[in-house]
């Protein structure tokens, strides 16, 4: 069902009245008086809304109710972010503005103050939007809600230990790995716990089950013992259903904690028991570790164990030190197995040949996912029409009829379970094709634009925000990682998380081909995508609300095609934050792209027909994230670097030189990237002044010859990386007076393909001697040679050396660097055959670090 998002978007407008300040905007009384009312009006609905919430899907008329809020509350956001947006023009005119100090004073003065028509027109808009509440407060005071505690997620599911282990497919290797796992003699006293995590709907319980009903289990342990814990981890309630499955004639419902503790005890006393804690979610330790001490072996190491499962690797880590055995979808052969056995009677599968076929196709859309098998099974259960099962395949999963123990409504417990920032976010999802590649850094940019992310706190950047959040999905098995790079990772959705992702944001995000026949007029996030567009889909045409628009990659578009999606965008979505064009034969962005005051995301990559931007482009104040990588751009334009809120750049240009940066300039911006800036010869002057840089890339520069010396300026820059600079030279010494307190902040360093280097860059890396935690050395044939002063890395916590053919001396000392715990050496003939294991005449100076990988 789709979901409304309200408590989400009312903490964000909130969150944005309350940061409106005179310092940014001197507001008219009146336009104060009517934000604080709107603000008053809106923490008011919020403080009930977790009641309606749980009340919308027994009443269709609140549920309406909720979705005319929702598209007030977005009205407003876009309100409230006007007043940004002067903001920011206030701030640009006092930047650039004459060098005359009284012009600089009489401009202050001047734009200190909303333009008088354009504050009556605030004042008019926030007037509007608190009628419009007020016409809906009758009918919203009508619902009768109450403010209540954010309990909206607690649950109670029940699950019982017996299975019928013949109704069970394709899970005897994990049963065994599992049961190996509880005969392995325990060295602690704390019961150890053995965490089965993975997606709802893989089969953890089942899987425990079977384990739990094992002959050799129930030999192995005399006492067992089933609880489902699901949401409600209460160490009362526990304690009372661990002594019930124990004693079901002990009467202690009534017990004081102290006594049932003590109850607990004394039926346990030192027995050799196996528990498994089915189905839980908790992530407060305090809970846990109250239990387990209850558990814990009087007399030296415990005999038993406790299995638990849990959806969670966050929750698995905390009750375990044990990695936690990760649960994987079913092969293709035992799904069908699965399917037969739940769409037939025994044995009817052989008279219907053309069904088994259409059914392998239906199979294959559960990827691996037992209970979704079986829900797909049960709806065709004696239905033999082919057209039946063709519908089924055809369908989309989130579309079809669902019962209470289905696949969705069981994934949605996950949805369910997610802090109310998380919905959105992983609603936004949806809008990637299915079984697509999630680039980390570019769906956090995506997330910051449509004002997503919570505020960062103290020593946090907004970036960090994201990258929590995007582990927290992690962690929770919504998403899977694919690749680890240094700086970002790649990600995959599962089907299944994609289709209840669908589920939740029909009216929030919606992808649009050359059939789309309805959308939405209220949707507010696009992906087009379909090599059959010859011209705009007309179903756009009524849209006002748009916030995103992607164009997917499609090489054989028309640049009319997206000439006119950018003309639709300038004409009716005013309040568009995001577009990323892909691709494109585009030759030109129109001067009117630049009225989009509000747009924070802008992504042109391999637009190779984009030579230059528009004069105007500086009118962008808003944007966050420019991308223009795969351009050919002759040269970036000054207009950029009056960008004050730019925080991310990539660029490709074709001058030998980019123009130097101006002090006050780019000072938000906390990633550069150079990419295949084939002419340039040397990075920028004044880049002493990107004070809040934290990443820097350079990549396929291929006449660059050196870094500038004012990078040591850079106190913040954490990350650089240095890939395919074919005549770059680092030789980058320290001068004794003006550099020996440098303090630099490095992290990462990364040199891959520099193949003129010989010298590392000894001013960078020693001044970041007590952060740098890896370095990576990869196809530098010439470095012969690794420096001494390498040992002054205090914090090096992973080396990585690859295909440096010519380096043959070892590091001296290098067992110096105790905090070194990952080191790989590969290809580099004469350094494997010194520091190989087997013979190797330097392998004791490596012997003590952890993760040695040497291959030759």
């Amino acid at each position: 069902m789709a979901e409304t998002f309200l408590f989400g978007i009312a903490e964000r407008v909130v969150e944005k009245i309350a940061a409106l300040t005179v310092d940014e905007v001197s507001l008219a009384f009146t336009v104060q008086t009517d934000l604080k009312k709107l603000k008053d009006t809106i923490i008011s609905i919020k403080a009930v809304l977790l009641d309606a919430e749980r009340k919308q899907h027994q009443n269709e008329k609140l549920r309406l109710c909720m979705w005319k809020l929702r598209d007030i509350f977005y009205d407003a956001e876009d309100v409230i972010d006007d007043f940004k947006c002067e903001a920011l023009r206030k701030q640009d005119s006092i930047n650039h503005c004459n060098t005359n100090s009284s012009k600089v004073r009489f401009l202050a003065s001047c734009c200190n103050c909303l333009p008088l028509s354009l504050s009556l027109k605030m004042a008019h808009k926030i007037k509007a939007i608190n009628r419009r509440l007020g016409e809906l407060a009758t009918e919203w005071n009508s619902f009768d809600l109450r403010q209540c505690s954010d309990n909206r997620h607690v649950f109670r599911r029940e699950t019982i230990s017996f299975v019928d282990s013949s109704d069970v497919i394709g899970r005897d290797e994990d049963k065994e790995n599992i049961i190996n796992m509880l005969m392995k003699p325990s060295e602690q006293r704390s019961v150890p716990v053995i965490p089965i995590v993975g997606l709802g709907g893989l089969g953890k319980t089942t899987l425990a089950q079977l384990v739990y009903n094992d002959d050799r289990v129930t030999s192995l342990f005399p006492l067992k013992i089933w609880i489902c814990v699901s949401e409600e981890f209460d160490l009362s309630r526990l304690l009372k259903l661990i002594i019930h499955s124990i004693n079901k004639e002990e009467k202690c419902d009534d017990l004081t904690l102290e006594a049932l503790q003590s109850c607990l005890r004394s039926h346990l006393n030192d027995k050799k028991f196996l528990l498994v804690l089915d189905d839980v979610w908790n992530e407060n330790q305090a809970k846990w570790v109250e239990l387990r001490n209850l558990l814990r072996s009087t007399d030296g190491f415990s005999p038993s164990k406790i299995i638990v499962t849990t959806r969670s690797l966050k929750v698995a880590s905390l009750m375990s030190s044990i990695p936690s055995y990760i649960l994987k979808g079913l092969p293709l052969e035992d799904c069908l197995i699965l399917f037969t056995k739940w769409a037939f009677n025994d044995g009817d599968e052989t008279y219907y040949p053309n069904l088994i076929r259409i059914g392998e196709e239906i199979v294959k859309k559960c990827k691996g996912v037992p209970l979704a098998v079986r829900t797909l099974g049960s709806l065709l259960f004696q239905k033999t029409d082919e057209s039946d099962w063709i519908y089924i395949r055809e369908s989309e999963i989130w579309r079809l009829e669902q019962h209470e123990n289905d696949i969705l409504p069981v994934l949605k417990l996950s949805y369910n379970h997610l802090p109310s920032h998380l919905h959105r976010c992983l609603a936004f999802l949806s809008l990637y094709k299915k079984d697509q590649i999630y680039y980390s850094d570019q769906v956090i940019r995506l997330w910051m634009a449509n004002g997503f992310l919570e505020h960062p706190r103290q020593n946090q950047e907004w970036e960090d925000v994201g990258k929590q959040y995007l582990n927290e999905l992690l962690s929770r098995c919504l998403i899977q990682k694919e690749e680890d790079f240094c700086l970002n990772f790649t990600f995959k959705m599962h089907d299944l998380v994609h289709d209840l992702a669908l589920d939740v944001s029909q009216k929030e995000c919606k992808t649009v081909n050359s059939e789309t026949e309805m959308v939405d007029e209220n949707v507010r996030h696009l992906l087009l995508c379909d090599e059959k567009l010859v011209e705009v889909p007309r179903v756009l045409e009524e849209m006002k609300s748009v916030r995103t628009v992607i164009i997917q990659d499609v090489s054989r578009r028309s640049k009319i095609v997206d000439k006119s999606l950018i003309n639709l965008c300038v004409s009716n979505f005013k309040y568009l934050r995001a577009l990323e064009l892909r691709n494109s034969p585009l030759t030109a962005l129109p001067n009117s792209i630049c009225t989009l005051k509000h747009l924070r995301d802008l992504e042109l990559v391999q637009c190779k027909g984009i030579q230059e931007l528009p004069n105007s482009f500086d009118k962008l104040r808003s944007l966050q994230s420019l991308n223009l990588r795969g351009t050919r751009l002759k040269q970036l334009p000054e207009s950029v670097q009056r960008l004050i809120e730019l925080r991310h750049l990539e660029i490709t240009i074709k001058a030998e030189h980019l123009k130097e940066i101006r002090a006050g300039c780019w000072t938000s911006l906390q990633y550069l990237k150079l990419h295949r800036c084939f002419e340039l010869e040397c990075l920028p002057e004044g880049m002493q002044y990107l004070k809040s840089l934290r990443t820097l890339v350079l990549k396929g520069c291929s006449r660059l010859v050196s870094l500038r010396r004012s990078l040591k300026f850079l106190t913040k820059l954490e990350h650089l990386e240095i890939v395919c600079c074919d005549k770059i030279n680092l030789e980058m010494e320290p001068k004794e007076e003006e550099d020996r307190d440098l303090q630099l902040s490095l992290k990462t360093f990364e040199l891959y393909e520099l193949y003129a280097l010989r010298d590392l860059p000894q001013l960078l890396l020693q001044g970041s001697s007590s952060t740098l935690q890896q370095l990576r050395i990869s196809w530098c044939p010439e470095l012969s040679v690794l420096p001494a002063w390498l040992l002054n890395l205090t914090s090096l916590h992973k080396l990585e050396i690859e295909y440096c053919f010519n380096l043959s001396a070892p590091v001296e000392g290098i067992d110096r660097l105790t905090n070194l715990r990952e080191l790989a050496i590969h290809e580099c003939p004469q350094l494997s055959k010194r520091y190989r294991q087997n013979g190797g005449e330097d392998w004791h100076k490596i012997a003590q670090i952890q993760n040695v990988v040497i291959k030759d």
